[in-house]
């Protein structure tokens, strides 16, 4: 069980962080778009697609920090101690989001201001989540498994570049969550914002392709070395296939669930590129047998998770299946 369980506690990390990326990601980029709005009953319109589901959507977070300092303490620490400023950047605009999501609802002069909020928040949130993907891609100054750089080493041009790339791919997933979620003159803004961005996120993906074999990147390193690359291009060539295929869904009307599904298979894909690149490490240069929790510890925890991960995986799908389907202009959220 010493070599099996940090392999179980990746792969719960990992599926926890992916579901909150996915679920979360689309409420952040309705926030994005929220500048798009015609005017304050489109935005209502807009919110009221996610307000039903979007307060769990954190539990995935929590579940990926908390099992991160759990299973993995001394890759915790480390990532901390490097990315301080981002998580908390992160943090904050995530509160901020949420206390302008709940606020604007109930004010009435001040609404175009929470409105406002909300979309501000939403970006930095947005923005901090890639700043943390490019700095863990670009690798992290250490030794002996601690940190030594500087309190703004994460910031960089690759990292900057990520950000806003993050930002635009979460944009593609609140338009097509839009496109699945409403009709009419809804899901015609979402269709037009939809169809560039398809094109910017491509672009997007291009570019962090192209500048990883300039990195002194632990990550393009393995895709590169004893032959990994023949086993691991599939990835890439799924990426190209996806945007294709969603390019065409965006394109054309009918199945409005395709493009939301492509969407989510952009990010699947990308997070699959990551894990595969990362492994056997829990970050760039600490292995997950090195930064594991005593094996008692690890397998404390896990017991809990037997009973916690099926109650968050049954409520997450009892919520989405209750709130299934279009939500019309003038629902209410109270």
């Amino acid at each position: 069980m010493e070599y099996w369980l940090p392999v179980i506690w990746f792969g719960v990390i990992g599926f926890g962080v992916l579901m909150y990326v996915l679920l979360d990601g689309f409420v952040l980029g309705l926030g994005i778009l929220a500048p798009f709005a015609e005017d304050e009953g489109q935005l209502d319109h807009m919110m009221n697609t996610a307000a039903p589901i979007w307060d769990g959507n954190e539990t995935w977070l929590v579940l990926g920090g908390a099992g991160l300092l759990a299973a993995f303490p001394k890759a915790y620490a480390l990532v901390l101690s490097a990315l301080y400023l981002p998580v908390l950047l992160m943090l904050i605009a995530l509160v901020f989001r949420g206390v302008a999501f709940e606020f604007r609802f109930k004010a009435r002069r001040a609404k175009p201001a929470w409105g406002a909020a909300f979309a501000l928040g939403s970006i930095f949130c947005a923005f901090a989540q890639g700043l943390i993907l490019g700095a863990i891609v670009e690798g992290m100054p250490m030794q002996e498994g601690k940190y030594v750089g500087g309190v703004f080493d994460w910031f960089s041009p690759f990292s900057m570049l990520t950000g806003a790339a993050v930002v635009f791919g979460y944009a593609l997933l609140g338009s097509t969550w839009l496109i699945l979620k409403t009709d009419g003159r809804m899901q015609q803004i979402a269709r037009t914002l939809a169809r560039p961005l398809v094109l910017v996120v491509a672009v997007f993906i291009g570019l962090v392709s192209a500048w990883l074999p300039f990195l002194d990147s632990r990550i393009m390193a393995r895709w590169f070395e004893g032959g990994n690359f023949y086993w691991l291009f599939p990835v890439p060539l799924l990426v190209i296939g996806n945007a294709y295929a969603l390019w065409r869904a965006v394109m054309r009307e009918g199945n409005d669930a395709q493009p939301f599904v492509y969407a989510l298979l952009f990010f699947v894909l990308g997070f699959l590129g990551l894990v595969l690149g990362i492994w056997p490490n829990i970050v760039p240069g600490l292995s997950i047998w090195d930064a594991a929790s005593p094996p008692s510890s690890q397998g404390f925890v896990l017991a809990g998770l037997v009973v916690l991960l099926p109650a968050i995986l049954g409520y997450t799908y009892w919520s989405y299946r209750v709130f299934r389907g279009k939500i019309a202009a003038d629902a209410g959220y109270h």
